[in-house]
Order: C-alpha cells, then sequence, then structure tokens
C-alpha cells in the first residue's frame, strides 16, 4: 500500500508516549517519518573533528511508524484519514475522507 504521509504534512501522533503532539514531517524514511519536535531521544556521540562535530548528549527527533500518525485537519481540529481523487484534468489529490476537501492547499 502506497504511503499516504508525506514530506511538509501537518500530523498529530495517535499511539505512544508523544500520543496527542503535533508537527509537520521532516522525513520520510520507508514506512517511518521524522515529526519535528516529537519522539525526542538522547544521542550520546563522540566528537568528529573531520565533520567538525563536537561530542556530547545531543536530542533529536527519531522515527515514529507511519501508523502511529495522522494527518490533521484544522478544519475539525483532529486527524482524519486520507483518500484520493482523481481531478477531471487527470491529477490526482489527496482529500479527506470526512469531508471531501483536499489536504494539499
Amino acid at each position: 500500500m502506497a504511503n499516504r504521509i508525506k514530506k511538509g504534512d501537518h500530523v498529530i501522533v495517535t499511539a505512544g508516549k508523544d500520543k496527542g503532539k503535533k508537527g509537520d514531517v521532516v522525513r520520510v524514511i520507508g514506512d517511518t517519518v521524522v515529526v519535528s519536535n516529537v519522539n525526542i531521544i538522547k544521542r550520546h556521540t563522540k566528537p568528529n573533528p573531520q565533520a567538525n562535530q563536537p561530542g556530547g548528549v545531543i536530542e533529536r527527533e527519531a522515527p515514529i511508524h507511519v501508523s502511529n500518525v495522522m494527518p490533521f485537519n484544522p478544519a475539525s481540529g483532529k486527524g482524519e484519514r486520507i483518500g484520493t481523487k482523481v481531478l477531471e484534468d487527470g491529477r490526482r489529490i489527496r482529500v479527506f475522507r470526512s469531508s471531501g476537501e483536499a489536504v494539499d492547499a
């Protein structure tokens, strides 16, 4: 099944320790997504002088499985499912299933 979540989508987390948090998708990696300011982990890294990278404890976002996030609909104020619709000119757009309005403005 094709991934319905894309980079730049505004999503809400539906399961896990960050349930209820909202953020934008930064990256899509296979069937996982990285959401900004969600699922923050601490990574202890060694300094790397070649890459000019300091060592220490670095906080960053970890990937979340795509089944644990849902596109956020600002009109209804909650996460909703997504479907596709073919326009008259042959283009496909993503729409919210509840209202039928387009996800991408």
